[in-house]
């Protein structure tokens, strides 16, 4: 009778442990259908390249709410599952700018443009071309200015401009109209990044077809009527959010990207060939938002209730991580309780030979290593993968936001590839079943520390979020990519390198370095490539409403 007793207990195990294998396959298969239906429309031509504040970025956000509705996330933006903000795209020549010439109204943007550091004015006046009175707009030829630096590499036209501009203040011009009947190429045009401070006249640069037309009779009159009206330039974009509440003291964060470049409007794609082509950011990162779209669906029936769980689809990434930024400055729960953060960015290239996937943050927290040793992680995963760590809370992705808040973060990716910021990163070629293990491993780990309370945070190193390859020097600073205003303003400042040990602090507006003024990223970039290493140099900051200058040595 015990023996028989006996046989039906193994019997029964096998059994449970049949419909449990069977269980798993069945969710296995499941898993692998709905990544490849969340990646394949994210991925599609019809949503452009999910530019953020885009449609396409609109049917992306629809698409994923509605995902995170069906799993029975609770919506935690500001408006249901959604959180605006505001993407600066530089400045406009808004539809009030006109210039009118002997009553004839030229066109914006074709036969005239405004300077965008321009002040907003209106003037009507009757000035002689020739004749340079106060108070009157002044004609300003370039042609003997650049047939005269032609063959100099350090004239610089733009400053010229600008310099010619306040010298014709102070000798009592109200605006200054430039042309160029040159045959040199001046290649002006409206620069919408432009940040410099605002000058003290109204600048136009009109087009030679209207100089030719108008300004021929050097002994002419004209009546011109002008409206110079420059403003901000800007898009909107939305973060994606939804709430699992477990009624826990601290939350867990999961999140990831969901927008891309659309065709390659902001320059950052890798296509050399000027193409205006759809790129689909299949890995990058709608392999990312699908995998956080099935962790949030395993969490919402998993066992593991000692946290709560925030799940977040950024926007804007690819802008400079505008949506995590805002995210943390304006978060809908208390950061404060905020366990630990996990980014997911590009986890569907996984390569079948080596297993390998790249772990940042991993220094953020003494668990991370605890729970990565061998004996710690799961049985299951534990030989499945070769990981590559990197100790740093910061990276050219979300984590970086939630990091310099103080909260421990992990950062899984799985390598570049040919395809990167091109239009070739498409849906077939994502590995399918790698991305289901990865989630399954981010599964495992986040029931695994469960029960070990709220993580301890950890100081790392910063590295750069942009490439300074090209550069002899680094100053050392993670600039503010959503910063608006003149200048630079550092977001992090590297250990040891020259602008920490200069005196500057995360917050600072760099304005000049050197004889360079800093009115933009890009300015500030092509300051850095005039000096190399052992060079010193004066930078000049602000610090809130001070302006500092300190010496800096490369």
């Amino acid at each position: 009778m015990k023996i028989f007793r006996v046989q039906i207990f193994v019997l029964l195990l096998v059994s449970l442990s049949c419909v449990a294998q069977k269980k798993a396959k069945k969710e296995d298969i499941q898993i692998l259908d709905n990544l490849h239906n969340h990646i394949q429309y994210l991925a599609d031509d019809k949503l452009e390249g999910r530019r953020t504040g885009t449609n396409g970025e609109k049917l992306a956000m629809e698409y994923i709410s509605n995902q995170f509705k069906i799993i029975g996330l609770i919506p935690k933006g500001t408006e249901e599952y959604y959180q605006a903000f505001d993407v600066n795209d530089g400045k406009q020549m808004n539809a009030a700018t006109q210039l009118i010439i002997n009553d004839n109204k030229l066109e914006a943007g074709k036969d005239f443009f405004v300077f965008p550091f321009s002040p907003n004015q209106t003037i009507e006046a009757m000035p002689a071309i020739a004749i340079r009175e106060a108070d009157m707009p002044w004609f300003i030829d370039l042609k003997e200015t650049l047939e005269e630096n032609k063959d100099n590499p350090h004239f610089d036209l733009f400053d010229y401009i600008k310099t010619t501009t306040e010298k014709s203040k102070s000798k009592g011009a109200s605006a200054a109209i430039f042309y160029n009947t040159s045959s040199i190429d001046d290649k002006l045009q409206f620069d919408a990044k432009d940040k410099s401070e605002r000058s003290s006249i109204p600048l136009l640069y009109v087009s030679k077809e209207v100089a030719e037309k108008y300004f021929k009779d050097a002994s002419a009159t004209l009546n011109v009527k002008m409206k110079t009206d420059i403003g901000e330039k800007k898009r909107v974009g939305h973060n994606v959010i939804g709430y699992i509440d477990n009624g826990a003291t601290t939350t867990v964060v999961l999140g990831s990207h969901f927008d891309h470049l659309g065709y390659g409007e902001d320059g950052s794609s890798m296509l050399r060939t000027g193409e205006h082509l759809i790129h689909n950011g299949a890995d990058d990162n709608a392999s990312g938002t699908a995998a956080l779209i099935e962790l949030a669906r395993k969490l919402k029936t998993s066992k593991a209730k000692n946290n709560n769980y925030l799940f977040i689809a950024f926007s804007g990434e690819e802008l400079g991580l505008f949506g995590s930024k805002y995210f943390t400055e304006h978060p809908t729960i208390d950061l404060k309780n905020v366990d630990y953060m996990i980014n997911m960015d590009m986890v569907g290239r996984l390569n079948d030979s080596t297993k390998t996937i790249t772990i940042g943050g991993y220094g953020t927290s003494p668990v991370w290593g605890e729970i990565f040793s061998a004996n710690s992680l799961p049985k299951k995963n534990k030989s499945v993968f070769v990981f590559k760590y990197d100790s740093s809370g910061t990276g050219p992705s979300d984590h970086t936001s939630f990091y310099r808040k103080d909260i421990p973060v992990l950062f899984y990716f799985t390598g570049l590839h040919t395809d990167y910021h091109k239009p070739t990163d498409d849906a077939d070629k994502i590995n399918y079943q790698g991305e289901q293990m990865i989630i399954q491993h981010i599964y495992n780990l986040i029931e695994s520390l469960d029960s070990k309370g709220k993580l301890v945070f950890t100081k790392t190193r910063e590295t750069q979020t942009s490439s300074t390859a090209r550069f002899a020097v680094t100053l050392g600073i993670m600039p503010d990519y959503t910063y608006a205003g003149t200048g630079v303003r550092a977001d992090g400042i590297s250990d040891g390198r020259p602008a920490q040990k200069a005196g500057l602090k995360p917050g600072d507006v760099i304005i000049q370095l050197g004889e360079n003024n800093v009115s933009s990223l890009e300015n500030y970039m092509q300051a850095l490539g005039k000096f190399k290493k052992g060079d010193k140099t004066k930078v000049k900051f602000k610090r809130g409403n001070e302006t500092l200058e300190a010496t800096v040595e490369f």
